[in-house]
């Protein structure tokens, strides 16, 4: 019989496949759903940084460059009305009686100011884990590589200090050093990395002259980025890693195994498809390893990274001349 179990953190997960954190994951009766069709684990809506500061500092009383953008602040205290810190850690609260699945908590977090004592109360509300969003845009001019990489080792030991629960960060590329950045923070005692968080991306309304978010969801072309640089990394790493952005089916979660990735998020597949597509996945899964006469995902996790693959050179390639000139 197949078996999809694995570990991830040192969660044990019926299946690799872990819903991602998206409005899909801020009810119990989604929560429920999640569970009932398959999936090996699941990440919590992200609350803010922000918000967490304005309710448990009143961030706008004490930090006046809060104040300068209206709406940011407008659109922070109504979300703050709307979904309490009380509401989510009883979501988590009530998901633990209710589930059996792993939930995973998620902050998604640019500072390690003020907000990490709070990481405490999610572990007390029952959280088997806590997913750190974290993305500084490197925008300043004037401000070197180093003190942005300080940031996410900054949040990481200030969060570490409050919780005994498995941390992960969810970072981008936006790194120099990409590959030896994401080494450093694998040795802070981090349980897991996940590649690549998305963020929003601006577009312009050239009639109306407004900038608008492009981009919501993935495409399965994107799935690229995090495909390379998790073979790139897969044994060099004391930390677990997990595959997220463009992962819409079976087949692509079989390509994340098989560079060496341990779990694998899908989201924006969810909502273009609904939580049925979570039983179209695991078949498609099974049907290839049945195929491939695979028992267990062991069998071939890591096949494909760049240390076992017989063409390495192939995840470090970056330009487009053999393509283009038919070579292959």
């Amino acid at each position: 019989m197949t078996d999809l179990s694995t570990t991830y953190m040192g969660l044990q997960l019926r299946s690799p496949v872990i819903v991602g954190s998206s409005g899909l994951t801020k009810s119990l009766s989604n929560l429920e759903l999640i569970e009932k069709k398959g999936a090996g684990a699941v990440v919590l809506k992200s609350l803010f940084e922000e918000q967490i500061k304005f309710e448990v500092r009143k961030v706008f009383s004490y930090d006046d460059t809060q104040s300068l953008y209206t709406e940011a602040e407008d659109y922070i205290r109504n979300y703050a009305r709307e979904h309490t810190l009380d509401e989510y850690l009883n979501l988590i609260q009530e998901g633990k009686k209710k589930l059996s699945i792993p939930i995973i908590a998620s902050i998604n977090c640019t500072s390690a100011r003020e907000w990490p004592v709070f990481a405490r109360n999610i572990e007390q509300a029952g959280a088997d884990a806590l997913e750190l969003n974290v993305f500084v845009l490197p925008s300043d001019a004037d401000t070197d590589g180093k003190k942005y990489e300080n940031i996410y080792l900054d949040v990481v030991a200030k969060v570490k200090k409050e919780v005994s629960i498995p941390v992960s960060l969810k970072l981008s590329s936006y790194f120099s050093g990409l590959a030896n950045m994401i080494k450093t923070l694998s040795w802070t005692g981090v349980k897991g990395i996940v590649l690549f968080n998305r963020f929003f991306n601006p577009d312009i309304d050239i009639d109306n002259l407004k900038i608008k978010a492009a981009h919501l969801y993935s495409d399965p072309e994107e799935i690229s980025a995090s495909l390379r640089w998790i073979a790139i990394l897969s044994g060099q790493l004391q930390t677990d890693l997990c595959a997220s952005t463009g992962v819409h089916d079976g087949k692509g979660v079989v390509k994340q195994l098989l560079v060496g990735a341990k779990a694998v998020q899908v989201c924006s597949t969810l909502y273009k498809n609904g939580f049925d597509q979570l039983d179209i996945i695991h078949n498609e899964i099974v049907q290839w390893m049945e195929a491939n006469n695979h028992q267990k995902i062991d069998d071939f996790r890591g096949k494909m990274s760049q240390k076992m693959t017989q063409n390495p050179a192939a995840f470090l390639r970056v330009q487009f001349m053999k393509h283009f000139a038919g070579i292959e």
